[in-house]
Formats: structure tokens, sequence, C-alpha cells
């Protein structure tokens, strides 16, 4: 069994981790609110760009140069491809696409939760997901296991789990 320092110690860390570990917490929460209305115009501005791209493309190969997730054409003609997003000429060449973004700091909260491997901040998530381990764990051992403390915090616990399974399996 360890004893009391052990224990004191661990409540120092998990004290100031979890300090550090609020500011961080309260940009995701932010940020994984924004993703919920992803799907919708919600804070989001229209954006049009310009693009030069090759002539005479027909419709598929257009969706393929324009990397525009959902494609569809919706019109076309003999000198231009109307599409949900924009339009095309193909005799010059130019795709006009109209699209809804972020303002900046908003889109950089966004991309936080979308990290992948080939960002660096990819490093951070990991990062805050040990120190989330870290806590969720350093929190039971802040008091010794005969303690009633311990005994209900493994109760809340186990319906935390049970909980969050039932959300998982129930609700997605």
């Amino acid at each position: 069994m360890a004893s009391p320092k052990f224990h004191n110690s661990i409540r120092k860390y998990h004290r100031w981790i979890g300090f550090f570990l609020a500011g961080i917490m309260s940009v995701y929460a932010i940020s994984g609110t924004l993703l919920i209305f992803r799907t919708t115009d919600f804070l989001k501005f229209e954006q049009t760009s310009v693009r030069q791209i090759e002539t005479n493309l027909n419709a598929n190969s257009l969706g393929e140069q324009l990397r525009i997730r959902g494609f569809r054409v919706i019109e076309e003609d003999d000198q231009t491809i109307r599409f949900a997003n924009g339009e095309y000429n193909k005799q010059t060449g130019e795709a006009r696409v109209t699209s809804k973004e972020y303002p900046i700091v908003l889109d950089k909260l966004v991309k936080l939760h979308k990290a992948t491997t080939n960002s660096p901040i990819y490093y951070v998530n990991i990062a805050f997901g040990a120190c989330l381990l870290f806590f969720s764990i350093s929190a039971f051992l802040m008091f010794l296991p005969r303690a009633a403390p311990y005994k209900n915090g493994l109760k809340i616990a186990g319906a935390g789990i049970v909980f969050m399974l039932c959300v998982v399996f129930f609700a997605s």
C-alpha cells in the first residue's frame, strides 16, 4: 500500500496539472462546440475564390480538379458548367467557387480537433490525451484505498463509464 506522502504528492501534481488543463479544456470545449455546427452555416461567412485550371474539362474531371466534397453539376452548356458552389468557364479555364468559411481564429480552433499525423499540432492532442488520462487515474490516487471518497469515486466512475458506453452504443 502506498504511503500518505505518495498520495499527497499525487494530489499536488493533480492540482497543478488540473489548473494547466483548465485552460486547455476551455479551448477544446469551444472548438468542440463549434464542430457540432460544422454542417450548418453558423458563424461562417461566404468566401469566393477564382481558380485557374485546365480548359475544356468535362463535369467529372472538373470535380476531380476542384476537389470539392459532394460536387454535383447543376447545369452544363457549351460555354460553362454550373455546379452547387459556383461555375466553370470551359474556354478560359476559370472556376469561380463560393464556399462558407469560419473566420481565421475560429477556423484554427476547428482545425485543432481535426489534426492528423501530418500536422505538428497532433503532438499537442496526444499530450492532452495523456494528461487527461493521468488526471483521471490520479483522482483515485489522491485518497487512500480504504477511505470512503475512494470507494465512492469508484462507484461514480463506474456510473460514468456505463453512461458513456450507453451514449456510444445507443446514441450514435
